[in-house]
This record gives structure tokens, sequence and C-alpha cells, in this order.
């Protein structure tokens, strides 16, 4: 062989070598690629469940209070000791032993009230919950079970009845007759207690309650709320209780389990 076709020869060797090289290197590339594409799924599928998660663990909206809403409770002297809340409920979460302050059924089944519908599914991007504590001159009254729920289907628990199902849901409503205020919502935003009694189809203000008439006096996670009630912000896990005529009972508070 000569000189010539040992240097073809070796140039030869030396180019496949080279895009043998370069084909090993492009595979690595896409591997790598590959890899990197799955990290990030898995990233982004991680995130989508966290945000999930977030909606149902119930991430509030931050609502703020006017400055001067709130006042201490010694700004109104003696109060009257709660009673015993009574036992728990279907929501691990006591029922009054109460005649309930009105009947349960909404406004108009179905139609919009304040721009809240009612959906054949209940709504969970915006998930949080309230509780509403009422007494009529000294006396405790119940929230009923159903509110917001037309067409309620009432199942027993071991615990007591609790509505699971209806025609549809308002973006507010209750499950059980413990004050536990399910808002549930496709967006966020900050219901008020007048939004509820709205849905409830009941009236509210600073001398009524329902089909109670007298001075209302106002709590906000135990303190004076201070002006219309109507306007009193459901935010997460908020205690609010509403007095009806005197004598004045000090604020009632309730555990949320977890899961409310």
């Amino acid at each position: 062989m000569s000189s010539r076709q040992k240097q073809k020869q070796q140039a030869r060797a030396k180019r496949l070598a080279r895009e043998a090289e370069l084909r090993a290197w492009e595979r690595r590339k896409r591997r790598f690629a590959a890899l990197t594409a799955a990290v990030l799924a898995i990233a982004l599928l991680g995130a989508a469940i966290a945000a999930t998660e977030s909606g149902a663990n119930h991430t509030p909206a931050v609502a703020s209070l006017p400055p001067g809403s709130l006042a201490p409770l010694a700004t109104l002297g003696n109060l009257k000791p709660g009673r015993s809340p009574g036992i728990s409920g279907p929501e691990n979460v006591p029922t009054p032993d109460a005649p309930p302050l009105a009947g349960g059924a909404s406004g108009p089944g179905g139609s919009p009230i304040d721009e809240i519908q009612c959906q054949a599914a209940e709504q969970v991007l915006f998930h949080i919950h309230a509780h509403l504590t009422v007494f009529v001159n000294g006396a405790a009254r119940q929230i009923p079970r159903g509110i917001g729920i037309p067409g309620p289907q009432v199942s027993a628990t071991p615990a007591g009845p609790y509505v699971g199902a209806g025609s549809c849901f308002y973006w507010l409503h209750t499950h059980a007759a413990d004050g536990i205020i399910h808002i549930e919502s496709p967006v966020a935003r900050t219901y008020t207690l007048g939004n509820f009694f709205d849905v409830w189809g009941q009236k509210l203000g600073p001398s009524e309650v329902g089909p109670d008439g007298g001075r209302v006096t106002a709590f906000y996670d135990g303190q004076v709320f201070r002006g219309n009630p109507r306007g009193i912000p459901l935010t997460r896990h908020a205690q609010i209780q509403l007095d009806v005529g005197r004598p004045l009972v000090a604020p009632a508070r309730v555990s949320f389990p977890p899961g409310l």
C-alpha cells in the first residue's frame, strides 16, 4: 500500500471517529434535554398540586377592616357568660341545643343573589369557613342546615343531620346546624355577613336579625364590631356573633377541626 493510500485511510478513520463521537454527543444532548423536560414537568405538576391543595386547605383572601371598626369588649361593661355550646355535630363543631333563628330555606331557588350564583357543584378555588353565633335576648338561636342549598337532601349521620346535596349550591351555604358558613367560590373576593343573610333570605341590620328585632350588638373575633353588621367580612375562621336585645352574652368561640 502506498504512502498516499495510508494517509487516505488514516484520514477516513479519523473522520469516522469524529462522526461517531458527534453522534454520541447528540444522543447525550437529547437524553439530557429529555431529562430536563421531565424534571420541569414534575416541578410544574408539583406546583399545580400545591396550588390545588392550597385552595382545598382554605387559603384566605386578605380582608382589611376600616380603622375604628373594632372596639374592646370592656366598652360594653359586664357580659353574661356563655353557656355550653352543645354537643359536637357532623362537622365536629358544637351544635347549639336551641331553636332555629329562622327557616333554612334560601331566597329564589337558583337565581343569582348579590352576584352569588347557585351552581350544580361546590366550587373550591376559593374555599374558607367562618362561624356564626346568634343570641336573642340572651337565649341561643341555631343557624339552620341547608342555607344556600335549594332542594336540600338531608342525610342522617351518627353525629346528626347533614345536608350533602341539593339542586345547586350557592357560594355561601351551610351543611349542618352548627353555625359553620361555607364560603366556596370560583372567585377570590371578600364576602360579607350581609351576603350570607341575603342568600338565606333573611333580614340583617343594626336593629334586626332575621325575624327578631332589637338593638343588635355584633362581635368579630372577640371584639366589638362597630357599624352595620351586614358589613362584617366572612374571613377564614372568623368568629362572628350577633346579640339581639339584652342581656349581652360574652362572645362564643369554637375550634375549627382539621379540614375546616
